[in-house]
């Protein structure tokens, strides 16, 4: 079988193998019958990612809210939601040998429904009967009887077998050690060998294992209060001085509250942003620059920070969606920022020697957040980091030439990809030598407020850092600084 096998993509347009065609199977379609509401939310969340490449964490929330859904019931959603789209690449294997069919020959709208009732059957503890009768009734309901005929005999069979029994049956079909790996962990081959190069490099090549596991895990809610305006309650998180755990229940209520002083934010970006600004005193009067800001969680940190720094602050994004929640963001901070919406290489050409921080945030393949957005592993490809690595070079490029003398730059990416991270700073420090490198792994230790191990990179020269979510329990934030060196005088003395 080969890779593409191993990396379905969630968005799927063909209607074949359900019946002679669309308009029969709309006459098709008998009285609506019941579905659960948790589970029709996590379905219609499905569809959206399926159907329009929506991110799951942004649809599912005002979804559950729409629906009206009690917490007990907005708890089994968010698990049918994201516990599917974890495990899509294998669910799609177990489909395909119990229909005996390609997943692609399945209309998409019937194929998201029998990955949904897998989820139920191999990895919950909702009653097989349960499962089945209820994801039989919302393919009838939206799909026609005939789909609801075809969907009941797959699930049937699935339910003839333990899933132990069903992966090693889909592991038999393997034609590598790698493509059993990704249907066992459920991550394409593709993202299994960027991981392992990535941890390699540090040297801890055997920890793949664990950081896989890490990735089909349900992260924990983590909030961040920012400095001068909301103090962190208990518990605390290990690291991260601005950084603690979610109360419990919904964490709206806990921003919505503190007028957004305290905001959802994992603690690997308030660490990367807490880094840039104590990688240097900070001065009165400094200008610091959020070059890629949205959607404005780590500005908002900054934010606070410039704020009691007495530090001029402007923001930057190029997607007008994205800049108004950048602006969202800054509501609760005092004073006025600038949200620009330009390209960010632009802006920063026509500021040259102007800011003495900026942040680049740089877009990437979120390969570091797949606990948090699982659909993003199918959804993205090799072809993207292709696409993505020559803007992250021009953005970081273009930033090193808006620093002032002595100023930093923070490049930031959530993708622990070793094009995306070590790879972008070595192609522009190779065309640079005005600008050198910074220890950015001290630079995190000293504002953490526990130890916390941080590999070396193996290649001679890097000061990188790189988070790990089996490692430090956040994202896979990587993390460079560089700077601008000060100008020299003529008395040798640095200005």
């Amino acid at each position: 079988m080969s890779d593409d096998r191993r990396n379905p993509r969630p968005q799927r347009r063909t209607t074949t193998g359900r019946g002679p065609g669309d308009r029969q199977r709309t006459e098709q379609r008998g009285p609506t019958r019941a579905v659960q509401p948790a589970r029709r939310v996590a379905y219609d969340v499905l569809r959206a990612v399926s159907e329009t490449d929506a991110y799951a964490n942004l649809v599912l929330p005002s979804a559950i809210a729409e629906a009206g859904l009690s917490p007990q019931d907005a708890a089994l959603s968010t698990e049918l939601t994201y516990g599917t789209l974890r495990r899509l690449g294998t669910y799609d294997a177990i489909i395909a040998a119990a229909a005996d069919r390609s997943t692609d020959s399945i209309d998409p709208a019937v194929l998201d429904a029998l990955r949904l009732a897998v989820h139920q059957l191999l990895a919950t503890r909702v009653a097989p009967h349960a499962a089945v009768n209820e994801s039989v009734n919302l393919v009838a309901a939206t799909s026609g009887r005939g789909a609801s005929s075809f969907a009941n005999a797959v699930l049937r069979r699935i339910t003839r077998d333990s899933g132990e029994v069903w992966q090693e049956r889909i592991e038999e079909q393997a034609r590598s050690d790698d493509e059993r790996l990704a249907l066992r962990s459920a991550h394409p081959v593709w993202v299994i060998r960027a991981l392992r190069r990535a941890l390699a490099a540090e040297g801890r090549g055997d920890e793949l294992d664990a950081l896989l596991e890490a990735d089909n895990a349900s992260p924990e809610v983590t909030l961040v209060a920012l400095p001068g305006l909301a103090e962190p309650s208990d518990p605390r998180l290990p690291y991260a001085p601005t950084a603690f755990a979610s109360p419990g229940g919904d964490p709206r209520r806990s921003v919505e509250a503190s007028g957004g002083a305290i905001r959802v934010q994992d603690e690997g970006s308030q660490l990367v942003a807490l880094a840039l600004a104590g990688a240097a005193p900070i001065r009165a009067g400094e200008r610091w620059l959020d070059l890629c800001a949205g959607p404005g969680g780590k500005t908002a940190l900054l934010g606070a920070i410039a704020h009691d720094h007495d530090v001029t602050l402007e923001a930057n994004e190029v997607v007008p969606v994205r800049a108004r929640l950048v602006r969202k963001a800054l509501r609760a901070v005092p004073g006025e920022i600038t949200v620009h919406e330009r390209d960010g290489r632009e802006l920063a050409a026509e500021r040259a020697g102007e800011f003495d921080r900026i942040l680049v945030d740089a877009p990437c393949t979120g390969l570091g957040a797949l606990r948090r957005r699982p659909e993003a592993r199918w959804r993205k490809s090799p072809a993207d980091v292709a696409e993505l690595v020559p803007l992250q070079v021009e953005l970081l490029s273009a930033a090193l030439d808006a620093l002032a003398p002595g100023g930093i730059v923070a490049y930031v990416t959530c993708s622990p990809h070793l094009a995306e991270t070590t790879g972008v700073v070595q192609e522009v420090l190779r065309s640079r030598s005005d600008i050198v490198e910074l220890d950015a792994r001290a630079a995190i230790t000293d504002v953490a407020v526990s130890p916390i191990d941080l590999a070396e990179d193996g290649r001679a020269g890097s000061g990188s850092a790189q988070l790990w979510p089996h490692r430090h329990g956040t994202d896979a934030m990587f993390l460079a600084l560089l700077q601008r060196p000060a100008t020299v005088n003529t008395s040798g003395k640095e200005d």
